[in-house]
C-alpha cells in the first residue's frame, strides 16, 4: 500500500468509554479503517485532558479515571480518508474528528524494502 507524500491526517478525539452496539468506540473506528482498506490506524491514550464540558480526565495515583482520551490516528491520501468521514459522522456522538495535510517522510512495513513514502 502506497501513501502520496502529501497525505492527510485525520484524528479522532473521543473518551475511553465511548461505545458503539455495547463495544468500544476506538475498536470499531480502527476496524472500519481496515475493512476500508486505510493504511493503518493508532489510538492513543492520553494521561490528562478536557473537553467541550471542561470536566478533567486524567490518570492519578489514587484515582484512576475510567474515561481516560483517547485519540486514533489514521494517515492515508485524502480520498481515503474521505470515504471514512460520513460513517464518523454518525457514530461520534461525543468527541471531535479534525482533518489535516501531513508530510508523510517514509512509510515501510513488511517486504516494502525500505522504500520512501511516494516511492
Amino acid at each position: 500500500m502506497r501513501i502520496p507524500k502529501e497525505g492527510t491526517l485525520l484524528r479522532i478525539y473521543i473518551g475511553e468509554s465511548d461505545r458503539l452496539d455495547g463495544k468500544p468506540l476506538y475498536e470499531a473506528i480502527v476496524l472500519k479503517a481496515r475493512e476500508l482498506h486505510l493504511a493503518g490506524a493508532t489510538v492513543l491514550r492520553g494521561v490528562m485532558g478536557y473537553g467541550r464540558n471542561s470536566r478533567l480526565h486524567t490518570t492519578k495515583v489514587l484515582r484512576l479515571s475510567e474515561d481516560l482520551p483517547l485519540i486514533v490516528e489514521i494517515v492515508d491520501a485524502e480520498e481515503q480518508i474521505g470515504r471514512i468521514l460520513p460513517w464518523l459522522e454518525e457514530v461520534v456522538r461525543d468527541g471531535l474528528v479534525t482533518v489535516e495535510r501531513a508530510q508523510v517522510v517514509r512509510y515501510v512495513g513488511d517486504g516494502d524494502g525500505g522504500k520512501d513514502a511516494g516511492e
